[in-house]
């Protein structure tokens, strides 16, 4: 590539899709997309990458002109989206999962900020979120992420992104999915609780004089933990695998 073509109008119009392209991908993937990082800082990154991947960027193919320019803009953040809405359905495992067993151990009230998300979260769902982004973070995937990213550049042009029915089909599927693992997940943690429901009535109508607050909840949240840390390295596993799963989804945009 010659320097006056990498001023060339072409080549300008590409640098901008391509920074859009890594935009939306830091805004809305579950990795990259953390509450505590600052937009300026995104922005910084969207941009350094934009440079790095800027010798590997094919030429346009379309015509430079205004509508098409906007049109290709909506097509990479559209792009950017659907990674992160993949993504993130299969990391909502976990948090599901913990709304279920927060319920279940009496911490539905007890909730705080996500850092991630910013938004109230019951305190069992932030512990195994923070827990699930170390695991991923340790597995590499924010590299996969800008492999992927590299590959779509060959395979998916600057604005050439289109939604697919198998893309919604793969949202609904995941969705329900996630209900249904979340659940799993939690079951453990249920069951006990609910056995432990039972005896402690049982208790209660054998001998009236047992406080059901005073013993019976600091019983129950002392199992729940037990089984929770018992459970912990199954439940990761499971969210490694539900993350490989979207991973591999991905790949179809080719």
């Amino acid at each position: 590539m010659a320097w006056p073509e990498i001023f060339s109008e072409t080549y300008i119009v590409g640098f901008i899709l391509l920074f859009f392209r890594f935009g939306a991908l830091f805004m809305a993937v579950p990795i990259f997309s953390h509450n505590s990082i600052p937009m300026n800082i995104k922005a910084a990154l969207a941009f350094f990458f934009t440079i790095v991947f800027y010798s590997s960027m094919p030429p346009l193919a379309m015509q430079i002109t205004m509508p098409n320019i906007v049109l290709a803009i909506l097509s990479e953040l559209l792009f950017g989206l659907a990674i992160g809405v993949v993504l993130q359905i299969a990391f909502n495992v976990i948090t599901f999962a913990g709304g279920q067993i927060s319920f279940m151990m009496g911490f539905s009230m007890a909730s705080a900020i996500d850092p991630q998300t910013g938004v109230s979260m019951p305190i069992i769902s932030q512990f195994l979120s923070l827990i699930a982004l170390m695991i991923v973070l340790a597995m590499d995937m924010h590299h996969w992420l800008l492999l992927f990213i590299d590959s779509s550049l060959q395979n998916i042009p600057l604005g050439g992104f289109l939604m697919s029915e198998n893309l919604f089909k793969y949202i609904i599927t995941a969705t329900s999915n996630m209900f249904m693992v979340g659940f799993m997940i939690a079951f453990p943690i249920i069951a006990l609780s609910w056995l432990a429901d039972v005896i402690f009535g049982m208790l209660m109508k054998t001998m009236p004089q047992f406080n059901l607050l005073v013993i019976g909840f600091p019983i129950k949240i002392m199992v729940s933990f037990v089984v929770l840390i018992a459970t912990l390295s199954a439940t990761m596993l499971i969210l490694k695998s539900q993350m490989l799963e979207a991973f591999n989804f991905l790949e179809t945009f080719f």
